[in-house]
């Protein structure tokens, strides 16, 4: 075992001593020692409930012979974060998160990891931990929230909080609903209750095998849940006796499995930034961002949840969950092996309970392609990303004139004082991942969109991303980003923009001689800072196409 290294011999007297000041025993240093990478946080309603599922996972460890050790990683709250300079560190911090867990397991050799995780990037953060260390590892994310309520009907974080900002302004509510609304959109601990971030990554990380069944979908407040904490803490310690080192896992047939699951789900773009973080972490340049567009042609969309739909991750979960959804795609998702020791294959002849009013057969998608499509033109040489399975069939083409905006503040001060017209292209710029830096998520100026009434009438295109939580025809990741002196960067008000997603064309309307005359004049911005993480992203980050990690 990997302790050994600082659990063995006369030179590590002085080690043994350290281990015996935490009150473990000589016993307890000849068991596998394994680590709890736990993101717990007050501040993040998604994890506040992660201190028992800590103990659940250690008695797993304890029964199976291992010995447990807790340690913390950072998490930060995107829904707290967002529509300030806050949200700036969320996309780095997925960086800080796999160079802290490396830095702590290969410090105290430990023998395997458990990846106690929920929201958007601690799980792909812990991912990239994962595949860079390569030991034995296991996920346990740690549910999803329950749904509101209000006056008789169930509500979600976004719709009925960043959306009723909108509704309020337009006059739709007044200020005691929307006060209800705060209060009562999210009843406690858990994910954010749609296909937001952080449960489309819960649901990829169990297809690609790295959690226990049902582990994606089990809701925080559920016992199950803490079933599978237990059983997760056993069955790592059995992977540490086996050899099972997570590449085994985590490789390119894995991703595939992921983006065909996603594209199903119909999940988060923010997904594709962190599988094809994962795959340049892997090594694997079979999977590139023409991947997800490649499957997207042939895997329909089969479930339709909250921010697409009405339907939130509890239905999800006692529809059957990904178990549900790998047995409904069949041969669409390859067989591999999991943690569980069960195969893909195994995992699918197990299921026996489908609900079809949630996950929909292949024969009656929602949608005959799946729910992510990469868009490419003269103004996305390197690709764009659009949610096309939350995008209304009347917009899937649009054409409109250019409305442009140097930052996400800018946007918001057109949108919240009427002045984008119907028609409209809003364009935000410099919000990429070297331009932000840290990539913003725009989730406050889409929700205002729709919540104002203009989801079918104005678009947005930007260099920045999306929350989960968007709707509407909203392209992000557009790549070469502003910064670089991408054609984002050239667009001048008035501009005609044509969003073609069913033939996947972004495409800005200016002869090649305008673009290149345009493209002469371009000066890089300055540096927005000098100092500090965000200093160091917007150096080394690489292009939205490449999922924007520091490398």
């Amino acid at each position: 075992m990997r302790s050994r290294r600082v659990t063995e011999g006369i030179d590590r007297c002085p080690h043994r001593s350290l281990f015996f000041a935490t009150g473990i025993t000589r016993e307890g240093l000849q068991k596998p020692l394994i680590g709890i990478a736990s993101a717990f946080s007050d501040l993040v309603p998604g994890h506040i409930h992660m201190r028992e599922l800590e103990r659940f996972i250690e008695r797993g460890i304890e029964a199976q012979g291992g010995t447990p050790f807790v340690f913390g990683v950072p998490a930060i709250c995107d829904g707290i974060a967002m529509g300030h300079e806050g949200m700036r560190f969320s996309l780095p911090s997925r960086d800080i998160i796999a160079d802290a867990v490396e830095a702590v397991v290969e410090a105290h050799a430990l023998d395997g990891v458990v990846f106690l995780t929920n929201c958007d990037k601690i799980t792909p953060g812990m991912l990239l931990a994962a595949a860079r260390l390569d030991i034995p590892a296991i996920f346990v994310t740690a549910g999803p929230m329950l749904s509101g309520r209000y006056r008789g009907r169930r509500l979600a974080f976004v719709r009925d909080t960043f959306e009723a900002v909108g509704r309020y302004r337009k006059g739709d509510i007044d200020e005691e609903e929307l006060s209800a609304l705060e209060e009562e959109a999210c009843p406690g601990g858990g994910s954010c209750q749609g296909l937001y971030t952080a449960n489309t990554m819960a649901c990829l990380v169990e297809a690609m095998g790295m959690s226990l069944p049902e582990c994606g979908t089990a809701l925080a407040v559920s016992a199950k849940k803490r079933r599978i904490a237990y059983e997760s803490g056993r069955r790592i310690v059995d992977l540490v006796r086996m050899g099972w080192n997570a590449r085994k896992i985590l490789n390119a047939q894995a991703l595939r499995n992921a983006i065909v699951v996603d594209l199903a789900l119909g999940g988060s773009t923010n997904t594709v930034l962190h599988l094809l973080a994962l795959a340049q972490e892997l090594g694997e340049k079979s999977i590139t961002l023409w991947t997800f567009d490649e499957l997207s042609h042939k895997v329909p969309h089969l479930v339709l949840l909250e921010p697409a739909g009405d339907l939130f991750m509890e239905d999800f979960a006692f529809a059957g969950g990904v178990p549900a959804l790998l047995a409904t795609l069949g041969e669409l998702v390859e067989d591999a092996p999991t943690v569980s020791g069960k195969t893909i294959r195994e995992i699918q002849n197990a299921v026996r309970y489908i609900d079809r009013s949630v996950i929909r057969p292949l024969e009656n998608p929602y949608n005959r392609e799946g729910g992510i499509a990469v868009l490419s033109g003269s103004l996305a040489p390197e690709g764009a990303v659009v949610k096309q399975g939350a995008v209304d069939a009347s917009v899937r083409v649009f054409r409109g004139k250019a409305l442009c905006c140097n930052s996400e503040e800018e946007a918001m001060e057109l949108i919240t004082s009427g002045r984008v017209a119907k028609g409209s292209v809003l364009v935000i710029r410099y919000e990429g991942p070297r331009g932000g830096p840290g990539m913003r998520e725009m989730l406050a100026p889409t929700s205002s969109i729709v919540g104002m009434g203009l989801a079918k009438d104005v678009a947005l295109v930007t260099d920045g991303r999306f929350s989960g939580g968007t709707r509407g025809p909203c392209v992000g990741h557009v790549a070469p980003e502003a910064a670089v002196g991408g054609p984002i960067a050239l667009v001048q008000d008035g501009d005609e923009i044509l969003i073609d997603i069913p033939h996947r064309k972004l495409e800005l309307l200016l002869s090649p001689e305008e673009l290149a005359k345009r493209a002469q004049a371009f000066t890089p911005p300055p540096p927005k800072y000098h100092q500090g993480i965000l200093a160091r992203f917007a150096k080394l980050a690489r292009s939205a196409s490449l999922g924007a990690s520091m490398g």
